[in-house]
């Protein structure tokens, strides 16, 4: 194994982390704002109010985001493991 393919292998990983977070960190962002938009507008000062809508909307963007999240998992793994099958040979 030489230096590019680690290199490879490290970006790759850095790479389909950031897809996979992707939705739910954007999801997140945009409910925050709204959340807090609407607190600033309506002088609502409860906490947990951002957190409820945040943890919701979450838990939907995963529902939504699963089956394609597990296909990207599953297509990385099976190019990790055929590359150390290649090395193994």
């Amino acid at each position: 194994m030489d230096s590019d393919f680690a290199v490879y292998i490290g970006r790759r990983t850095l790479e389909v982390a950031l897809m996979m977070s992707a939705p739910v960190l954007g999801v997140t962002l945009v409910v925050g704002l709204l959340t807090a938009m609407l607190q600033a507008v309506t002088s609502l000062r409860d906490m947990t109010l951002g957190l409820v809508v945040k943890i919701a909307c979450v838990g939907l963007a995963l529902l939504v985001s699963a089956n394609w999240m597990i296909q990207v998992a599953l297509e990385f793994t099976t190019e990790v493991f055929n590359h150390m099958q290649a090395l193994g040979h």
